[in-house]
């Protein structure tokens, strides 16, 4: 992504963190994404849409709300108490397309559904069957 050094306005999908370091790395295999922001504790994931995405975001699951300006250069996240996953520099574009975002979201959440199921995946808080139960 180029550095214009302009400031742009930008909305923040917000996402539990499993579900979008799964969505992020679909993302990158398909389409790319845009900057993505992860929050201190590592509760969240929040990526980086175009401004109006906020107005018609519906996912359960998931928060869409407007974000202070983003700084392309990538010096200072837009949201205090979070650091760059993928920063502005490193991402491919401005801002994630919203309808591709929600189409790895969902396909994350079938994913990790099934990783649950099968009883893998660190910290699914899945318990293997055990033998004769």
């Amino acid at each position: 992504m180029a550095d214009t050094g302009d400031t742009a306005a930008c909305d923040l999908v917000t996402v539990p963190a499993r579900q979008g370091l799964e969505a992020v790395d679909l993302l990158r295999l398909r389409h790319g994404v845009g900057p993505v922001l992860h929050d201190r504790e590592g509760d969240t994931l929040g990526f980086l849409v175009p401004p109006g995405t906020a107005a018609r975001w519906n996912l359960p699951g998931s928060a869409c709300t407007r974000a202070a300006a983003a700084h392309p250069g990538g010096a200072r996240p837009p949201v205090t108490g979070s650091c760059w996953l993928v920063p502005p520099e490193g991402a491919v574009a401005r801002a994630t397309e919203p309808e591709r975002l929600r189409a790895a979201i969902h396909e994350a959440i079938n994913l990790l559904a099934v990783v649950d199921r099968c009883g893998g995946g660190a910290g699914s808080g899945a318990r293997p069957r055990r033998a004769g139960a």
